[in-house]
């Protein structure tokens, strides 16, 4: 099988589900990382990795879906929950210009009270008040919410967020793009083919946007690699993802609970991601869940790309990982892997190279 496999991607011939399949559960992981590796030097001959200084905001934490792998959201009524003002969000996005900030990652739970006329005004005001900053922000589960929240359809409520200044989105609310997962670990949340009808509806905007995958929560190794398939079908279609990022489950704090997948459970469906997504140009390392010197062994496992600084972030890290990078350790990081540091937009443009 692994020969047959390598033939066909040194033909530049699209793997089957059976064989992706195979890669995943029965390859040896440093053949599989070499087969990524080699992808990855076709694609990114230049040895650069990137990075963009980011801050991820999340303008609130209540949520009405209860996801049961979520260990962020609150109840309305919780008093922990919250819903950050205007003022405290345009603070917290002119200390990421300060710091040469040029994405913002703005996400929140799905708040039964913030209609579309919420985000609309946020928006034109951050699009005039910085506007170096790239919005790349709201997942397509929070679209779709925003929409049935403010009786409207969700291309109308994406076109209406898209004019007032949202500028691309995150592929965040992935997790498994199989329904019976879904239902599984988060019932209440969109089903895969809502996911998909968001990302093709910013595509015919023109808005690029990435898409992710949490891993290790329960899915089968056929749901993973149904997954990438789906990713990779949708990107046949229009093209618009700009990258590709998996990342493990992390239990703690969950109802949901459970173990953590492993190092080399992580590296796999990350090199994994890289051999199967043979359309999507950059795959990246997750350093904010796996920390630092898994990231780095990462670049060698298919990933070009580190992602944000994040100057803040919320999420995972209420689940009790916290790794925290400035941007000259994620210089550091790559040049000492033996890669060119460059530091990029949120559309991948290269702004600097160390």
């Amino acid at each position: 099988m692994l020969n047959t496999i390598t033939q066909k991607l040194e033909s530049s011939t699209p793997l089957d589900r059976t064989e992706a399949l195979w890669l995943l559960t029965e390859a040896d992981l440093l053949e599989l990382g070499r087969l990524a590796d080699n992808l990855r030097r076709q694609m990114h001959p230049a040895r650069h990795v990137s990075f963009v200084i980011d801050r991820n905001v999340n303008y609130t934490n209540v949520c009405t879906t209860q996801c049961k792998f979520c260990a962020f959201y609150r109840d309305e009524t919780d008093p922990q929950a919250y819903v950050l003002s205007y003022t405290d969000i345009f603070t917290k996005v002119r200390e990421l210009v300060e710091h040469g900030g040029t994405q913002l990652l703005m996400q929140g739970g799905l708040h039964p009270d913030l209609k579309l006329e919420w985000f609309e005004e946020l928006f034109r005001h951050l699009r005039h008040r910085f506007p170096s900053v790239q919005i790349h922000s709201l997942s397509p589960a929070e679209i779709v919410h925003i929409a049935k929240l403010s009786n409207v359809s969700m291309t109308e409520c994406l076109g209406r967020l898209h004019l007032a200044g949202l500028q691309s989105l995150p592929g965040g609310g992935a997790e498994i793009l199989v329904d019976n997962v879904r239902r599984e670990i988060s019932p209440n949340k969109i089903g895969w083919q809502e996911w998909a009808e968001v990302m093709r509806a910013a595509h015919d905007l023109g808005m690029q946007t990435t898409a992710t995958m949490m891993f290790g929560a329960g899915e089968k190794p056929e749901d993973v690699v149904e997954h990438l398939f789906r990713v990779r079908e949708l990107q046949n279609e229009k093209g618009g993802f700009t990258a590709f990022i998996p990342w493990s489950y992390q239990p703690g704090n969950t109802a949901l609970g459970g173990e953590q997948a492993s190092g080399v459970e992580y590296l796999k469906v990350l090199a994994l991601s890289r051999v199967i997504l043979d359309n999507v140009t950059n795959i990246q390392a997750s350093w904010v869940t796996q920390g630092a010197r898994m990231a780095q062994i990462a670049l060698y496992f298919g990933a070009n790309d580190l992602g944000g600084t994040m100057l803040e972030e919320n999420v995972v890290a209420a689940a009790g990982v916290d790794f925290r990078m400035t941007q000259d350790e994620i210089i550091e990081l790559a040049r000492s892997a033996g890669f060119k540091p460059a530091r990029r937009t949120t559309t991948y443009e290269v702004l600097e190279t160390y």
